[in-house]
């Protein structure tokens, strides 16, 4: 092939030059397989930038990768505080796939248990409410390390709860009652049924812990005495009395719940703790659980939250674990967690301890909210949640202004009122 310029001919593709860098103009050969002379210093600028440019785009997927595992680690922390204790997250989204394929194929009617697990789908999805519409755009792989991760926050969050109650709970024991001798965590043989205080308040409500024969029957485990979890321990009642003709009257009101651990066949009770005072150590602070006292309201504990972050001459201060899973008011199953959580052994997460069975138990204080025989009793529920949530968040009812509320409030209806009579005016006009 004719080259334009014989001086060019020879030269070789491996042949450095400085041509670039004096901007000398280049002789290239007409042969385009052939490539044109560049420098070393230019090469290895170019080399160096993509590089560069290859790492910036490793540490953005890491960051990436790592926001995505903060974030539903984070978000799974209310997973077993909220929606299930023992039930995994893949059993309740294949119930909602299978109970969806079987609508379009069949009318065939679901069992209880499919019943149950949907409904605990359904609470997973209003809990996380982003999680349905992120299943449906994963994969299969992506998936499976989604849930992985939020199991993760899920079984995070309760040995947290673990901990914190363990370092809380015997000076709220020994300040409520002011046992002889003080109750000791670490000492089994002054608490549970062998204890006359805690033997009291973990005595079932049909049974009456100041007779001797009932005291005797629990504490030799006869067949007589059952404790089960077919029973309503005292300490869920207010004032630890119970009207047995109105089993209702006081339920899930009582100012102390019971921590309670089992070994072997010995009922043990650990320390006691105030109802609020626990659900507070956990779904907001442990220090907020100081500010219970009395019959008051509680404080608004997520703007006083909010604005501590917000102080830059103070400490670091935790994003609580209600504003997290953004919750705003108690709910039937929260509080089902920190009744069976404070019964539960801290050294263990047992589902079935000797004869008490602490899932079906958490399910029976489900029900309780969940299944009422009609409005009156839906009245006393919600009247018993609102209770809970004033309690736990104080009067903050921002979250119950409803776009249906707000039209109906003077700043709306005043604005209404004026459309109204400019409309008049100019239709008599």
């Amino acid at each position: 092939m004719t080259s334009l310029n014989s001086t060019t001919s020879n030269s070789n593709p491996s042949d450095e030059t400085d041509s670039e860098d004096s901007g000398a103009q280049l002789l290239i050969r007409i042969d385009p397989s052939q490539p044109i002379p560049t420098s070393t210093k230019a090469r290895a600028k170019r080399r160096i930038a993509a590089l560069e440019e290859e790492l910036e785009t490793l540490r953005q997927e890491r960051g990436t990768k790592q926001r995505k595992t903060t974030y539903y680690v984070a978000q799974g922390r209310a997973i077993r505080r909220m929606i299930v204790l023992y039930t995994s997250l893949e059993d309740l989204v294949n119930e909602n796939d299978r109970r969806y394929e079987s609508m379009r194929l069949t009318d065939a009617p679901s069992t209880p248990e499919q019943d149950n697990l949907q409904s605990r789908y359904l609470e997973l999805a209003r809990t996380l409410p982003w999680l349905h519409a992120k299943l449906g755009q994963l994969n299969h792989e992506e998936c499976g390390d989604m849930l992985k991760k939020l199991k993760k926050g899920a079984d995070a969050a309760r040995g947290d709860d673990t901990s914190s109650l363990k370092d809380l709970v015997a000076g709220w024991v020994n300040q409520e009652f002011r046992p002889s001798p003080l109750i000791r965590s670490d000492d089994k043989h002054s608490r549970g049924f062998a204890s006359d205080v805690c033997g009291k308040l973990l005595c079932p409500a049909e049974w009456d812990w100041d007779q001797t024969r009932v005291k005797a029957g629990i504490r030799d485990r006869t067949s007589e005495y059952i404790v089960s979890e077919n029973s309503w321990p005292l300490f869920m009642y207010e004032n630890y009395k119970v009207n047995r003709d109105n089993l209702e009257e006081g339920f899930l009101k009582s100012k102390l719940l019971v921590l309670v651990s089992h070994d072997g066949f010995s009922c043990d009770i650990i320390s006691l703790i105030g109802v609020i005072q626990a659900f507070k150590a956990i779904f907001t602070s442990p220090s907020s659980a100081k500010e219970v006292e009395g019959d008051g309201d509680g404080a608004d504990i997520l703007e006083n939250n909010r604005r501590a972050r917000q102080k830059s001459d103070q400490a670091k201060v935790k994003t609580c674990v209600a504003s997290i899973i953004n919750m705003r008011k108690v709910t039937p199953r929260s509080i089902a967690y920190i009744v069976h959580f404070t019964l539960s052994g801290i050294s263990s997460w047992r589902t079935v301890d000797a004869d008490f069975d602490y899932e079906i138990f958490w399910t029976n204080i489900v029900a309780f909210f969940k299944v009422v025989p009609g409005p009156v009793t839906r009245r006393r529920i919600d009247k018993l949640l609102e209770w809970w949530t004033r309690k736990i968040f104080g009067t903050n009812h921002r979250q119950d202004l409803t776009p249906e509320i707000v039209s109906q409030m003077s700043v709306n209806a005043l604005a209404e009122q004026r459309r109204t009579l400019e409309d008049t005016a100019f239709d008599s006009e």
